[in-house]
This record gives C-alpha cells, structure tokens and sequence, in this order.
C-alpha cells in the first residue's frame, strides 16, 4: 500500500489544495506574437507580481523526451506533473528500441512481417508524417519500412496524416518530397512501396477522447476503402488544396492516390496494418476500429481481416492495441495513488479536450480510479466546433462546476486543466488565442476567490508552452516574417519554460519557496502539493518546489 507519512511539521492549511493546468502557457519574452503578454490578464499578471513563483522546464530531458531540442507536450507534461518522476517517453523508447534492433526482435514485428509475406499481402503503415516527436517520427517509419525491405515485404503502402501542428504549419511538401525520393531508391521490381492516402491530422483519423468519431470514419473510409478524392500524388494533393481551399496542413481535406481510377492501397483481407504513432491520446480510437469486431461507433462497410498493431500499447488498462511493438513506459507510485492509498479525497475536472490529461495521463497512462469512494472524475463535454471560433472553450462551465465542487467540502486535493491556451494555440490564430487567455484569467479570479473563502491554497502551473509563441522566431527571438512581410504563424508547442505559482494567502509563513536555480521542472509539483497537504513526498519523488520552516 503507498501511504504518506504525515509531515513532523506540516503546514496545516485548513481548506483545499487545488492545482490549476493553464494549458499551452508557457513563459517567453514580450513580442508581437505572445498572446500571453499581449492578452488582458489583470489576475495572471497579479499573481505573478504579488505571490512567489518559480519556472518549470516543460520540455526535452526534463520530461523524458530524447533531447532538449524535443518540445514538451501535454501526455508527458501531464505524466511528470502527475507522478513526481520523469519517465523515458514514447519517441526516446522507440527510437532505443530501433537501435538496439528489439522491435524487429519482437514477436508483434515478425508476426506482422511472416503475415503479409505468407499472403503475399500488402504491409500498411499509418500515422502522423513529420519529425515533431510528439506523436511520432519520420525517421521510426523509415527504418521500418527499411527493416520490410531486408525481411523480404514485396509491397508497402503508407497513408500519411498531414501535421501542421507540432511542425510549421505548411510545411508537407518538406516532408513528401524527400520521402518520395527515399521511396524511389528502394522500389525496385521486388518492393512495390507508395503513398496510398492522407490528409490533415485534425480532419481525419487522429481524434482523441471520443469527441468526435467522424474525424476517424473519415480515416477509415480513407485508408481501408479508397474512398475520397483522387490525386496522383501526395504532393499534387497538398498543392490542390492549398490552392482551392487556402487551408493550412492540419486541416486538408482527406485524398486518395489513385492509378487509372482505382485507388493504390485498400487495407484488404490478409494485409498488414501498423499505426506508428508513440503517443496514445490519438491512437486509442483508429485502434478500436481495427482491433474490436463488434465495434460500432460508426458504420465500417467492410472490416477487413488484418494483422493490426500499434506502436505502443495506448491504454494499459483497456489493453489497446492488442499487438504493439515497443512496451510503453511503466510509470509507478503516482500522486494518485498515494493520495489514495492516504485516504485523501481527489477530483480531477476538465473539458474532453484534456479530461484524459488530468485522468489517465496523469495516472500515470491508467484508465479508471484508484478509488471510486475517494475520487471523482468530471468531463465537461467539449463543443465540435473550430477552436479559434470559441476561443474561450468550456472554460466557464468548467469553472463553474468546479466551484460547486470546492465549495461542497467533499475534496481535499483538486485538479483542473483549462485546455484554452493549448487548444487555441495550436489553430496559429493570435487574436483568438488573446481571447482564449483572457477568458482564462477571468476564471482564475472566480476561482481563487473561493480558494480564499475557503482557507485553501492553489498551484498555478501549465505544461507546456504555446500560446506564449504564435508566430515563428529566430535565434535572437524575432518573430520571422514571409516575402509579403507577414509574419509566419507558429501552431507547435514550444521550448519554453512554465510558471509555478504559489497562490497562499493564510499560511506563507509557515514555508519558503526555494531559489529558482533553473533546475526545477513539472516533475517537482507532485511533491510540492503532497507537502501542502501536510505530507512527506515519496523518496522517488523529485524534490517539493518548498521548504517547511
């Protein structure tokens, strides 16, 4: 059982702890593209004049991820926020287990390979095509279509989700160009290899959370039946609809490569399928379509019989995929489960948007409750609407539940994520994601309002950084501009750190906030939060941001 130890000397705050993710809002130098320091925020901007804070790392090595040029994102911010531990993620195992040469030792890969050479069938892979590293990598899908080529795979075909969103958000054709001369120094009169379909990341297949199931039937019907319009080639797509539809990357409309009319690679009876994506939240639902034959969230026309696997395993609980070629991380001793184990009383709250973040992710990539007597999970359900036409999302109503939920007495410790900044952000829309800030700050101020009346105290904190950095900049940090003097809009996250903020009206003197040495980064909350609590952090914790008197 993984009790707290009660502190020798605890601070003893009578009222709740509650812990606020402001989503995507990381800290940056004011410029032209911060819609964080440009946007109205009389509350955030109080906080961090009046209260002690200090800057979290969000990205790279501080959560996990190979390297400090990796950008931070929500599944492994909220992994680290939630279990005080920083975990080698999904990129960095992947890319071990290519190089130590276990996936193409595994028995998933050599049943996927034996299949489709057996059948004489066809080997599919789909994913997101870039070299963002928060889904997934160019290069994982190189070195296995490679690794086919080797084993003796005579015909591949690869549909391609359009990025725009970790990467710039159009820059497809930097990545189907050279891939396409890649795939031409391997065809040869024994591997037949081809881009068979694609489209834009947030049009098709790559939905989270079930908010909205036509975003994946789009997918199937894309990638398994050949339906949808017909190109040549990739590259002919992007540029066709960039042109009649003056969209960005993550929002192409679906396409289907076709020869003579017929397209060039259904998902037929006997074929091979690999979804390459590391990262879960969007993986979780394609899966289903592929692995469960009594699926019914929408009408799948035909379901072919294939060898189907992920990446990783997205769900260890549900156990979806049912094959996957690289083990995920076992991430151990959450907060969660501590808190639990202590008999504290959690909640955890968001929109759908990130309802898995403050749950799953957070739990350490389990489905379900420690305990459904100490815990309550609540989804407020997100509109299916274009993020920068409702930049202030379902902020308010989360607020608004949340208060009541404060209010009732029933909770100890809380949890809340307002998506706002992240979401927004990603659309590359500054003015929206100004509003989407603003909006926000004003449900910071409902919130620690009822803080104070309760005695309580906050951590004010994101993940990782985005609404911080909407246009692209240079080394020197100047927002980039085109040929037209525009500036170039940036959709990604960013290398940024995060703030930590304090917010503690009654107790301040029982503690000190340690010196911000630079070295703090997301995996420090947990303690922290145990420490308000009145509790020791586990040892394998990273330290608490404070320091008892």
């Amino acid at each position: 059982m993984a009790k707290l130890n009660e502190l020798k000397n605890p601070i003893g705050i009578k009222g709740p702890v509650l812990t606020i993710v402001m989503d995507g809002v990381g800290i940056a130098p004011e410029g032209v593209g911060n819609a964080v320091t440009s946007a109205y925020t009389p509350t955030l901007d109080m906080l961090m004049q009046k209260y002690p804070w200090v800057k979290l790392k969000a990205h790279g090595t501080a959560v996990g991820l190979p390297g400090d040029d990796d950008m931070g994102n929500s599944e492994v911010g909220h992994n680290a926020l939630g279990s005080g531990q920083v975990f080698a993620q999904g990129a960095k195992l992947v890319s071990q287990s290519i190089e130590n040469g276990k996936m193409f030792a595994s028995d998933t890969w050599n049943t996927i390979i034996s299949n489709v050479k057996d059948n004489k069938s066809t080997l599919h892979f789909i994913g997101l095509f870039s070299d963002g590293n928060v889904h997934s990598h160019i290069d994982h899908l190189k070195a296995m279509i490679e690794q086919s080529k080797k084993e003796g795979v005579s015909r591949v075909r690869i549909h391609i989700l359009i990025d725009g969103r970790d990467v710039g958000e159009t820059s497809a054709l930097e990545y189907i160009v050279p891939f396409e001369a890649f795939l031409d120094g391997l065809r040869d009169e024994s591997f037949d290899i081809k881009i068979a379909s694609g489209g834009g990341r947030m049009v098709i297949t790559m939905d989270r959370y079930e908010a909205n199931w036509k975003m994946v039937e789009e997918g199937w019907k894309t990638h398994v039946l050949g339906e949808g319009r017909q190109f040549c080639c990739a590259k002919k797509a992007v540029e066709t609809y960039r042109e009649e539809l003056k969209v960005i990357d993550q929002d192409l409309p679906p396409f289907v490569i076709a020869e003579n009319g017929e397209p060039v690679g259904t998902i037929n009876d006997g074929d091979s399928v690999i979804f390459y994506n590391f990262r879960g939240d969007r993986s979780i639902e394609i899966s289903k379509a592929f692995d469960d034959a009594d699926f019914n969230k929408f009408d799948r026309k035909r379901y072919p019989k294939v060898v189907y696997a992920g990446m990783l395993e997205y769900d260890g609980d549900l156990h979806i995929p049912s094959r996957y070629l690289v083990n995920p991380p076992e991430i151990t001793n959450t907060m969660g489960e501590y808190l639990t184990d202590t008999g504290i009383s959690q909640l955890a709250i968001s929109e759908t948007q990130k309802y898995g973040h403050v749950t799953y992710f957070w739990n350490g990539n389990k489905s379900g409750k420690f305990s459904d007597e100490l815990e309550t999970y609540i989804e407020v359900p997100s509109d299916v609407v274009p993020f920068e036409q409702r930049p202030w999302m379902k902020c308010a109503e989360i607020t608004d539940k949340l208060i009541e939920c404060l209010k009732s007495g029933k909770y100890d410790c809380l949890r809340v994520n307002f998506p706002n900044g992240d979401m927004v952000g990603h659309t590359g829309n500054l003015l929206a994601t100004r509003c989407s800030m603003e909006a926000l700050d004003l449900q910071l101020k409902r919130l620690l309002d009822v803080v104070d009346s309760l005695g309580g105290v906050a951590v004010i904190t994101a993940d990782h950084g985005n609404a911080d950095e909407m246009y692209e900049v240079d080394k020197k940090g100047v927002a980039k501009t085109d040929k037209n003097g525009n500036y170039k809009a940036k959709t990604s996250h960013t290398l940024n750190p995060v703030p930590c903020i304090i917010y503690d009206n009654f107790y301040a003197d029982k503690y000190t906030v340690k010196a911000d040495d630079g070295s703090f980064g997301l995996s420090n909350v947990a303690a922290t939060v145990a420490n308000l609590l009145g509790y020791e952090a586990p040892s394998m914790w990273d330290a608490s941001l404070i320091e008892i008197k």
